[in-house]
């Protein structure tokens, strides 16, 4: 950590994020912790999300407790989650009460049909643009081919890839940095 984080920049920060995270808020947390703010290096932010993906609960609010515990503690970590969690709430809440009237309209499915395309194109956008930064051993490029065909090709478990992957990716990196 090179500078110091406060609170309301952490609170602001993950504010926006959720205020921005439409359809899928992992890109739009890249960008302002990694880009936009300088909070930590594209190699620190891929290592909190990995672990905030095999923590249970969703990985983006699990890495704002893990980043809003290391710049300030116990009250960085409430206050990062309450900020990710504010707007989304609010908003969540708005477009319910109006979908929940108008969900019969035929252009309404069309819209959100048309927002999920738009949100698996930001997922794959951000994945690419990490790889580039991160710059990925061959092991890793593996282990990430093999967790694609598990969950993408044979359609096994999520849960069971991950609790065979991990420890075996855990086993075959400290392998790699003997050697």
């Amino acid at each position: 950590m090179t500078r110091e984080i406060s609170r309301t920049e952490l609170f602001l920060g993950f504010l926006k994020i959720g205020l921005l995270g439409f359809g899928g808020i992992a890109p739009w947390a890249r960008h302002v912790i990694v880009e936009e703010r300088g909070w930590v290096s594209d190699k620190d932010y891929a290592a909190v999300l990995g672990i905030g993906q095999v923590l249970p609960g969703p990985n983006t609010m699990n890495m704002a407790v893990m980043l809003g515990d290391r710049f300030q503690g116990t009250a960085g970590a409430v206050l990062s989650l309450l900020g990710l969690m504010a707007m989304p709430l609010l908003i969540l809440v708005g477009l319910a009460t109006l979908y929940a009237r108008f969900a019969a309209v035929p252009w309404v499915g069309a819209a959100v049909g048309g927002a999920a395309s738009g949100a698996a194109g930001l997922v794959i956008g951000t994945a690419l643009k990490m790889t580039r930064n991160i710059r990925p051993t061959p092991m890793a490029w593996l282990f990430g081919l093999l967790a694609f065909v598990a969950i993408g090709v044979l359609q096994l478990p999520l849960v069971a890839v991950v609790v065979v992957l991990v420890p075996l990716s855990i086993a075959a990196a400290a392998l790699e940095r003997r050697a």
